[in-house]
C-alpha cells in the first residue's frame, strides 16, 4: 500500500488525482491532505477519504475545518499555516506527494517533498520556475523522483528513453515541441481582447483548469512557464524548445531526435491520464479517461503562435534565456496582474504590460539560495503593484 499526501486537493488537479486513486484502493491510501482555504470542500473530503492528517494554509480556514470536523467522530489531525504543508510533504508514511498547488503558494512544500526524497508528482510548475537549480539539486542529493504532472512535460517525459530522469539529459534529443491549445482567444481580434471579461478568460475550449492557469492560457503566459519548466526538467536551451498551437489538443507534446525521429504522446485532453502515468511510473494504471478516436477526431492541425497577440509568451521566453532569478520575477509580476485581472481591476491587455514594467527593471542576478528566490519574488510583487497604480490611472484617463 503507497501512502500519498495531495497538497492542493480541493482544486482541480487535487480532485483528479483524488478521482484516479479512489480507482485503486488496493493499491493507494490517502494520508494527507493539504488545501489553501477551501474548508468547506477539504472537509467533504476528510469524512470521505479519512487521512491521517489534513492542512490549510489559512488560519480561520483551519479552524473552521476542525469545526466542521467536530462531532463527526473523525481522527484527522488538522493542523493550519504554511509550515503545516511543508510538514505534510514530509510526513514518513506519504511515499508519494501531488505537488498541486497553485503558484507561488507551493513553493515551500513542493521544495520539501523533493528534499524529504518523495516521488513527486510536479503539478505546481511555478514553484520549479521560480527555483529551478535548487529543485535539481535537491532531486541529486536526495534520490527524489521528479514526475511531470503537466499535460506536455508528462508527454515529453514519455516520449524520452526508458531511464530518463529529471535534471538529467536525455541522449540524442535535438529539440522538444511544446504544444499549445491556443487558448479561448486563439481566433479573436485583437481589438476584441481589450473587452475581454474573466468570465470569457476562465472558459477554454478544451480543458477544465483553476482560474488562474485558465488566464494563462488565454494569454499564453502559461505556455512560457512551461517552456521554462521545459528547460530545467530536461536540461535544454530555451532554442530547444517551439512551442506551436495546436488547437484539437491531441498531441500533448513531441519529442525531435538529432536522427530525424519524433515522437508524439497523443490522449484525450484529460488531466488524470500525467496524473496516473506519474503515481503508476513506470507501469500504467486505469484512470477513466475517454479513449481517443482517432477516426473521430479525423485531423490534427498545428501553426506558430501570433507573439504580436500574445506577448506574453515573448516575456517568457526573454526570462528563459535571462535565467537566475528572472523567471521568478516573472512569474510574480504575473501572479500580480492576473489577480488584478480576475478582481476586474485590470484590463486583459494590460497583463503583459505589467509584467513587462516589472522584468525590465530588475537585474537577473544567480539564485544563490531560497532566500534569494524569496527576496526576489516579493520585490517583484511590490513592483507589480506599483505598476498596476500607472495602468489604472492610465484607464481612467482614457475613459474620460
Amino acid at each position: 500500500m503507497i501512502g500519498v499526501a495531495v497538497l492542493g486537493s480541493t482544486g482541480s488537479i487535487g480532485e483528479n488525482t483524488l478521482d484516479v486513486l479512489a480507482r485503486h484502493p488496493e493499491r493507494f491510501k490517502v494520508v494527507a491532505l493539504g488545501a489553501h482555504r477551501n474548508a468547506a470542500k477539504l472537509a467533504q473530503q476528510v469524512l470521505s477519504l479519512r487521512p491521517a492528517y489534513a492542512a490549510l494554509a489559512d488560519a480561520r480556514a483551519a479552524r473552521e475545518l476542525s469545526d466542521r470536523l467536530a462531532g463527526s467522530g473523525s481522527a484527522t489531525r488538522v493542523l493550519c499555516g504554511a509550515e503545516a504543508l511543508v510538514e505534510l510533504a514530509s510526513l514518513p508514511e506519504a511515499q508519494v506527494v501531488m505537488a498541486g498547488i497553485s503558484g507561488a503558494a507551493g513553493l515551500r512544500s513542493t521544495l520539501a517533498a523533493v528534499q524529504a526524497g518523495k516521488r513527486v508528482l510536479l503539478a505546481n510548475k511555478e514553484s520549479l520556475v521560480m527555483a529551478g537549480p535548487l529543485f535539481i539539486a535537491a532531486v541529486r542529493q536526495s534520490g527524489a523522483a521528479l514526475l511531470p504532472v503537466d499535460s506536455e512535460h508528462s508527454a515529453i517525459f514519455q516520449c524520452l528513453p526508458h531511464g530518463s530522469a529529471a535534471g538529467v539529459m536525455a541522449p540524442g534529443v535535438r529539440r522538444i515541441l511544446l504544444t499549445a491549445s491556443g487558448g479561448p482567444f486563439l481566433d479573436s481580434p485583437q481589438e476584441a481582447l481589450a473587452s475581454v471579461t474573466p468570465e470569457q478568460a476562465c472558459a477554454h475550449p478544451k480543458w477544465v483548469m483553476g482560474r488562474k492557469i485558465s488566464v494563462d492560457s488565454a494569454t499564453l503566459m502559461n505556455k512560457g512557464l512551461e517552456l521554462i519548466e521545459a528547460c530545467l526538467l530536461f536540461v535544454l536551451v530555451p532554442d530547444q524548445v517551439e512551442v506551436v498551437v495546436h488547437r484539437q489538443s491531441i498531441v500533448h507534446s513531441l519529442v525531435e531526435y538529432v536522427d530525424g525521429s519524433m515522437l508524439a504522446q497523443l490522449g484525450s485532453p484529460d488531466m488524470r491520464t500525467p496524473i496516473a502515468h506519474a503515481l503508476a511510473w513506470p507501469g500504467r494504471i486505469a484512470c477513466g479517461v475517454n479513449f481517443l478516436d482517432l477516426i473521430r477526431t479525423a485531423r490534427l492541425d498545428f501553426c506558430a503562435p501570433d507573439l504580436g497577440r500574445f506577448p506574453s509568451l515573448v516575456l517568457a521566453q526573454a526570462a528563459a534565456r535571462a535565467g537566475g532569478l528572472m523567471p521568478a520575477v516573472l512569474n510574480a509580476a504575473n501572479e500580480v496582474a492576473v489577480q488584478a485581472f480576475l478582481d476586474r481591476q485590470l484590463n486583459f491587455l494590460d497583463i503583459p504590460r505589467v509584467i513587462e514594467s516589472v522584468i525590465t527593471t530588475m537585474s537577473a542576478g544567480a539564485i544563490g539560495s531560497l532566500d534569494d528566490v524569496l527576496a526576489a519574488d516579493a520585490e517583484a510583487r511590490h513592483r507589480a503593484h506599483e505598476s498596476l497604480g500607472t495602468a489604472q490611472a492610465g484607464a481612467m484617463r482614457a475613459a474620460v
